[in-house]
């Protein structure tokens, strides 16, 4: 447990590690290249190590460096594995690599921990079951343990359902270019979370692998290609520094996150429309982005595309004056937690009236009193209430070191928003 100090915050510029979503993709995309790539900035945590020990359970060589990874790619032609691969609680994991595994040779079982068995795969498993995978839930209907039966792909048409992840969607894409005739996926319903399918068609496209698109709705890729090899770097990542931007708002600092672009596709980077909207200023500067805080007030805000901010806003939305409402967020039910419940459980241990349905929550802004969070094993929970105690004092965390999931230094970083 750790308790969050409470005392004045300095204007301040703060670095965080590269993008996890951006680590796994460029991990699974070497691995499945024509030689040897580089991946420099690499996120390495909890999640991204699970990618990479599966990996290497197939047969890929990742050679790890303090500057950069070496991965020496098998153009798709991976090695059997006899004993189950554990995944962790890692959700990216076990979807991309469900489809990554129909590359191999045998079978393969994915497995994860007890909260990870009760997380929702049936969508990706029957897509792929029309293009001839074989795949069995080994317990819960449609959730893991699973089963993959590798083959040869042929491809063809896919009519995919993207409702509850974006994830079955990426993950499709990623082996597309090893099927013999191609894919065309159709997406039938959603996607939620659309900046990440953006995510994995960039690497995609970095590697040599061109995708045709209408929109969110239908996506075509030529078969019988592979991934060149390639130098990727990783950008920072922006739900990370969505932590701080958080912790500028409700202390009325300004905190820079370096390394920051505007150009960037991830999804998350929305976040500070969404503070400027309640009363804070950005700025671009020549080493970043920064957030200066303000008078907040309530909003009503579509969080569909950024999901994994809502944590992070519902605690600026406790400090704000006003009802927030934040709406289209149904899909973050089976995430690390319920997010939605957790995260209302957790407001209302500090005297923050919330609630939420099945696809939304409303904060009711007031001031918060001290607590102690659970964070129910969810990294995003703890990342964002320990911004609350910056403000708040007596704010305690429970399982702080659940933050290793995606930022082992969190608390380092964290420490030194302080003079």
């Amino acid at each position: 447990m750790i308790e969050i100090q409470s005392r004045p915050v300095r204007n301040t510029t703060v670095t965080v590690p590269g993008s996890k979503s951006y680590t796994h993709r460029a991990l699974i995309v070497s691995a499945l290249s024509d030689g040897e790539c580089e991946i420099q900035n690499g996120l390495d945590s909890e999640d991204t190590r699970l990618t990479r020990d599966a990996l290497r359970l197939m047969g890929i060589s990742i050679d790890q460096r303090p500057e950069s990874w070496r991965v020496r790619g098998v153009h798709g032609r991976l090695q059997p594995c006899d004993n189950p691969i554990f995944l962790g609680n890692s959700g990216t994991s076990m979807r991309l690599l469900a489809a990554v595994c129909a590359l191999g040779n045998g079978k393969y079982i994915l497995t994860g921990t007890p909260r990870m068995q009760e997380r929702p795969i049936q969508d990706l498993l029957e897509g792929l079951h029309q293009i001839g995978i074989k795949t069995t839930s080994l317990g819960r209907p449609g959730c893991p343990p699973i089963e993959i039966e590798a083959g040869t792909i042929s491809g063809g048409h896919v009519s995919l359902n993207c409702g509850t992840s974006s994830q079955y969607l990426s993950a499709l894409l990623l082996i597309s270019p090893f099927t013999q005739s191609g894919m065309e996926v159709d997406v039938t319903e959603g996607p939620v979370s659309k900046p990440y399918i953006d995510m994995t068609i960039d690497i995609m496209n970095q590697a040599g692998v061109s995708v045709v698109r209408n929109g969110y709705q239908r996506f075509q890729i030529a078969g019988n290609q592979g991934y060149r090899p390639e130098s990727f770097r990783v950008e920072p990542d922006v739900s990370q520094a969505g932590y701080f931007w958080a912790a500028a708002a409700v202390t009325r600092t300004t905190i820079t996150v370096a390394g920051i672009s505007y150009g960037s596709r991830q999804g998350d980077l929305r976040l500070l429309d969404v503070l400027t909207a309640m009363g804070c200023t950005t700025r671009v500067k020549p080493d970043g982005i920064s957030v200066t805080g303000g008078e907040l007030k309530a909003i009503e805000v579509d969080m569909g595309a950024m999901p994994d901010m809502v944590p992070t806003l519902a605690v600026v939305a406790a400090f704000a004056k006003g009802k927030t409402v934040i709406t289209h967020v149904g899909h973050l039910k089976a995430k690390e937690s319920d997010r939605l419940g957790s995260v209302v459980a957790e407001l209302r241990k500090l005297g923050i009236a919330a609630g939420c349905s099945d696809t939304a929550m409303w904060i009711e802004g007031g001031k918060p009193h001290a607590g102690l969070i659970d964070p129910h094993n969810d990294h995003r929970l703890a990342m964002s209430f320990a911004v609350a105690g910056l403000k708040t004092p007596g704010i305690r965390i429970e399982n702080e070191t659940c933050v290793e999931k995606s930022f082992p230094e969190f608390w380092k970083v964290f420490e030194s928003l302080y003079p």
